[in-house]
């Protein structure tokens, strides 16, 4: 069985996380099922009132005692969210995407003391060693592959040069890893685990509409593209981040019309809440990585990680430890 530093600082069975994805891309059902299956489930709560978080997390003890987190998005992050959530005591608070002048300390001394434990994303090494003086106890390095908010770099170059600049920090590799091979990669990186998105968007219990599940499953990897257009459409400007997403019909309507998308941003960001509700995959903004090339059907949670666990295994045992010679 593959077992790693990660999986004894959090407390699980399989090094494998659910990215604490935001605006409906995660919600207690899916985060219960993960941990249950012996990975580590995250709810996103940024935009969420104190009371849905406290509720949310109240949903997730009643149907899971196994561990689990909470992410928070620094940028936009709401002192009654936090408030709630560290009442709460996850056994783990994430954050991500803080303004560069954002002082992190504070958010990790609070985790601390509230008696969790704090992980941080990061896109750049700089932002990773920005964290790891903030005393965070995971880094999650994400590479551009991935799908939603994401720097520039792939994770093939990022997570090892993370993993060396915070050692002896645990990392978790991000970013267009969706199967054993990717997780078997990211181990011979030097993560000590992953952290999932997109796969786990594809499962039974995500909370995503089932057309938007299937658009994945269609996916072939190559029709998602990076842009600003959909923040442009929802008003909100992330500090260094671009937004992968799939490239439907409401992508090309502004590619290479971003000026006109600022003119419009009110009535196109109405009909990006109106497609999402409707489940348009047309028109809405689906934000899925690279690795929607790997998923090929929609299955639950539990059997996304035990596939992925005996891949990663017989890979390493079957494939990668034979080419070693005496």
């Amino acid at each position: 069985m593959l077992h790693t530093r990660i999986c004894d600082l959090l407390g699980v069975t399989h090094p494998i996380i659910l990215g604490g994805m935001g605006a409906g891309h995660t919600a207690a059902p899916l985060v219960a099922a993960v941990s249950n299956a012996g990975g580590f489930g995250t709810l996103g709560v940024t935009g969420l009132s104190a009371a849905s978080v406290q509720e949310q997390i109240g949903a997730i003890r009643a149907a899971t005692d196994k561990p689990f987190g909470v992410n928070f998005l620094l940028f936009l992050i709401h002192e009654a969210g936090l408030t709630a959530a560290l009442e709460c005591r996850p056994p783990v608070v994430s954050f991500a995407w803080p303004r560069p002048d954002q002082d992190l300390r504070p958010y990790v001394q609070r985790v601390h003391d509230a008696g969790s434990l704090a992980m941080h994303m990061a896109g750049e090494v700089a932002e990773a060693v920005r964290a790891a003086a903030a005393g965070v106890d995971v880094i999650v390095a994400q590479g551009t592959e991935g799908g939603g908010h994401v720097g520039w770099m792939a994770s093939m170059a990022l997570v090892p040069m993370v993993a060396q600049a915070v050692a002896p920090i645990p990392v978790l590799a991000a970013g267009g890893i969706a199967d054993g091979r990717g997780l078997a990669a990211a181990l011979a990186l030097g993560a000590e685990g992953v952290l999932l998105g997109t796969r786990f968007l594809a499962s039974v219990e995500s909370p995503l509409h089932p057309n938007f599940k299937q658009a994945i499953v269609r996916s072939d990897g190559h029709d998602t593209t990076l842009s600003e257009i959909p923040d442009i459409a929802s008003g909100i400007v992330w500090p260094g981040a671009m937004a992968r997403t799939l490239r439907n019909r409401f992508v090309e309507q502004w590619a290479g019309r971003e000026w006109a998308l600022r003119q419009q941003a009110r009535a196109a960001g109405a009909a990006l809440l109106a497609a999402r509700a409707a489940g348009d995959a047309d028109h809405a903004a689906l934000f899925i990585g690279q690795d929607a090339g790997l998923i090929d059907s929609v299955v639950p949670a539990a059997e996304v990680i035990a596939r992925m666990v005996a891949e990663a295994e017989r890979i390493i045992g079957d494939r990668l430890h034979p080419m070693l010679r005496a």
